[in-house]
């Protein structure tokens, strides 16, 4: 096999956006779903979030067996339900933004996160962010502003639910970080399944259970599916590289979520879409080369 290539496969820089790029196209077939039950099909957002984690954790249970009680060994439990309850919050607002907001929008205020994402890094995991990340992450939100435009008239206060779910799950990752200089990608995701299912029990409870039936039942099946294989893979991101380094290439989540939106919906945002769509490709892409090009000089052998 060519030397570079072999090079290119063992980066952790390649790997973890691998593994986010992964994530976000699970991720945006998760969206989908969510915004046809929610939208289209007038299912309950909170009930939504219960039995798409609740199904998560049950298409679970199988890996769960294989690991046995031993996945949820810990030493930081209070590190995982303050993790848990962040996310779960999360997912509620997320998923009420969903029922009144185009996936194209959503995601474009959503990726205010890397905001939220670096400078928890850099305040609260000691990582270093430099000026070729904060960069990268300027170029990609000014391309979600291009396409989103908030100053126009379209731009409503239900919009702001996403940039909630931002902040929350920014600190949702910044403790994942933390945990996976300790823990296994495994007991990380297992911790998440379990303990998200009693706390979107209690938000549904509060806010009109809803039981599934027929068409809704089948989605919320593949988002149960859908939602336990993209927080593996984003687990997985996040514990092969830096979250101030891979959180960029979640900007990705926007051409694929415009796209999937375009497919399934039939609506996209107009005007400068494709502009913004490249700013944040060409930004992801930039940081994974000066990445490699660092690692590589890191690891040559003084002559």
């Amino acid at each position: 096999m060519n030397q570079s290539l072999i090079l290119l496969l063992r980066s952790r820089a390649v790997t973890g956006a691998f593994f986010m790029v992964l994530a976000g196209i699970a991720f945006a077939a998760l969206n989908v779903a969510t915004q046809r039950l929610t939208m289209t099909l007038g299912f309950s957002p909170s009930s939504t979030a219960f039995w798409q984690y609740g199904f998560a954790f049950v298409l679970s249970l199988p890996l769960l067996a294989r690991l046995g009680i031993k996945s949820m060994k810990t030493i930081y439990p209070w590190r995982h339900i303050i993790r848990v309850v962040f996310a779960a919050f999360g997912v509620q607002a997320w998923t009420i933004g969903l029922a009144s907001v185009p996936i194209w929008q959503a995601i474009a205020l959503v990726m205010t996160s890397p905001f939220f994402i670096i400078m928890g890094a850099r305040l609260f995991l000691g990582e270093r962010v430099g000026p070729v990340r904060w960069a990268a992450t300027a170029v990609g939100f000014t391309g979600a502003m291009i396409i989103l435009q908030p100053w126009s008239d379209g731009f409503t206060a239900a919009a702001l639910l996403p940039v909630l779910a931002a902040l929350l799950w920014g600190a949702s990752s910044l403790v994942m970080k933390n945990l996976t200089n300790f823990e296994p990608a495994e007991t990380v995701t297992v911790w998440l399944l379990v303990l998200l299912t009693p706390i979107n029990g209690g938000l549904a409870l509060a806010s009109g259970f809803e039981v599934p039936t027929g068409q809704v039942l089948v989605l919320l099946l593949v988002a149960g599916l859908l939602t336990a294989f993209g927080q593996y893979l984003l687990t997985l991101a996040y514990s092969v590289a830096d979250a101030a380094y891979v959180q960029p290439f979640d900007d990705l989540k926007l051409p694929l979520n415009v796209l999937a939106g375009w497919l399934v919906f039939g609506y996209a945002p107009a005007g400068y879409l494709w502009l913004g769509a490249l700013m944040i490709l060409s930004a992801s892409l930039f940081l994974m080369w000066t990445e490699m090009g660092k690692e590589k000089r890191e690891t040559q052998l003084p002559a």
